[in-house]
């Protein structure tokens, strides 16, 4: 029996552990990949990806180049180290990524007058006219791929979801 220790600490710095049975959804024993849920939320994704990508190809960016764009719109990051880390990607992939999108003219890397080691990565203006047609062309995607679904669903999906990275991190 497998189980895991729930610790809090207390008002008066006491530690408090209870002990909870973990659930046994999956079985080593007859484990079948194709019902897994890591098996499942990556088909998924890849479906998702896969049809982003096709509509990304219009604006001639692929999978690599309209995330970090879009992390940049979004002020999610502002160095190369950054983006690497919300990407899950080398930093020398990010590099080349990023040396792609300033060919392109989406892209400026600027140093900080502070710090001249330090090199932030900024939208272009032909970056930004780019970048606000993106969050359209996901929204369509996504809306293709939840067909059938109510908004009830939806919002049970996005909550599941959530509860499963939640306990990852617990």
């Amino acid at each position: 029996m497998q189980y895991y220790i729930h610790m809090s600490i207390d008002k008066t710095n006491t530690i408090d552990s209870k002990a909870e049975e973990l659930p046994k959804f999956y079985n080593g024993d007859n484990y079948v990949i194709e019902e897994s849920i890591g098996y499942l939320i990556k088909q998924a994704q890849l479906a998702l990806h896969r049809s982003i990508d096709d509509k990304m190809s219009d604006l001639d960016l692929t999978a690599m180049q309209w995330a970090p764009l879009m992390l940049l719109f979004y002020n999610k990051a502002k160095t190369a180290a950054e983006l690497s880390r919300l990407l899950a990607v080398e930093t020398s992939t990010t590099t080349r990524m990023l040396d792609r999108l300033e060919t392109k003219g989406l892209v400026e890397r600027k140093r900080c007058e502070k710090d001249r080691r330090l090199i932030y990565i900024a939208l272009t203006d032909e970056g930004k006219q780019l970048v606000v047609r993106i969050p359209h062309l996901i929204a369509a995607t996504f809306n293709h791929h939840l067909r059938g679904f109510s908004l009830e669903e939806l919002n049970t999906l996005k909550s599941l979801l959530r509860r499963v990275a939640a306990n990852g991190a617990a």
